[in-house]
């Protein structure tokens, strides 16, 4: 594994991407990543382990010219495989200990959690971050009931010591939101690929973080 893009192990903005919008949203991903982004994440339940390799190989390319982490949902080989910087968890995927041990102190390990409970019982098994989501209404994570709303970040982020990563229904004014309820980070998809420039709103969700009033976990 190679060294992470900070000291803490866990993202202020990771985008996630699937195996097409890896390769079809290229110019979106590298100019997100030159503008702030610090964690990709590529998360494809589809695709088989040729493809994922492919495409992990070629984030890992672009995430280590940017000094940015790169991160594979679920599959531990296709990690190791490229020298990922780490490993993030669905809340139904492997234990951490189980991950920690295939991959080593140095690497990342999140795990996804959708509720304030799950996400400080993952901090108490290991997990270097948390998501949690969805925090406002997303049409990608409506199969997981209703939003969250801040007030479960607060609470999570009160219960554990680890740093907590908001997904569901984030942009610059919700980044913002999270931020001051104590998320250190947040995680998007369709905000930053969707967008006319991509580089614009990176830059505006790492403003937004960085001017909320919490300090930095």
């Amino acid at each position: 594994m190679t060294a992470g893009a900070a000291t803490v192990r866990a993202p202020r903005v990771m985008l996630i991407v699937d195996v097409e919008e890896a390769a079809a949203r290229r110019g979106a991903v590298t100019a997100a990543l030159a503008a702030g982004v610090d964690a990709v994440q590529l998360r494809d339940r589809r695709a088989g382990g040729g493809a994922l390799f492919a495409a992990a190989r070629e984030l890992r390319t672009l995430t280590h010219a940017h000094g940015a982490a790169l991160l594979v949902n679920d599959r531990i080989d296709v990690a190791l495989a490229v020298a990922a910087d780490g490993i993030h968890l669905p809340a139904a995927s492997f234990p951490i200990a189980v991950a920690r041990r295939l991959l080593g102190a140095s690497a990342w390990i999140g795990r996804s959690t959708h509720a304030a409970g799950e996400a400080a019982r993952a901090a108490g098994e290991g997990a270097d971050y948390v998501i949690l989501g969805p925090v406002f209404p997303t049409p990608s994570k409506a199969s997981y009931g209703p939003p969250l709303g801040v007030a479960a970040i607060a609470e999570a982020a009160t219960r554990t010591e680890r740093p907590v990563i908001a997904i569901g229904g984030i942009d610059a004014a919700t980044a913002a939101a999270v931020r001051g309820a104590g998320a250190r980070g947040v995680a998007v998809v369709r905000a930053i690929l969707d967008a006319p420039d991509p580089a614009a709103v990176a830059r505006a969700l790492r403003t937004a973080l960085s001017d909320a009033k919490t300090e930095p976990r």
